[in-house]
């Protein structure tokens, strides 16, 4: 049965199925830190802005029973503002993940 915390629910799933990768592969993120954020927070910002225009034009909404109903600026859930933090994050380090287990592998 969902909860208020569905949303949250998903991203916690969603960073905890990736996340152990950072320890299996012995991953030093720190060094990489401000490549990821650096990665992250153009493309997550232009999404935000986006997810602005379309729930203030009503092209878009939540489901209040699957939030945690905490809303920053602009009427933008806590967890829609965190999946665009989150899933980015997951899927970073299911790609350093990738290039650990196959050094053979090259990204250009």
């Amino acid at each position: 049965m969902a909860g208020h915390f569905s949303y949250l629910a998903m991203l916690a799933f969603t960073f905890l199925g990736s996340s152990w990768l950072i320890i299996f592969y012995k991953m030093k993120l720190g060094q990489d830190l401000k490549k990821i954020i650096l990665a992250i927070l153009p493309i997550s910002l232009l999404f935000l802005i986006w997810d602005i225009f379309a729930i203030k034009n009503r092209n878009w909404f939540f489901n209040k029973k699957l939030i945690s109903n905490i809303y920053l600026p602009f009427h933008i859930p806590l967890e829609e503002f965190l999946f665009f933090l989150v899933v980015p994050f997951a899927a970073i380090l299911t790609l350093e993940a990738v290039l650990a287990a196959r050094k053979n592998w090259k990204i250009n």
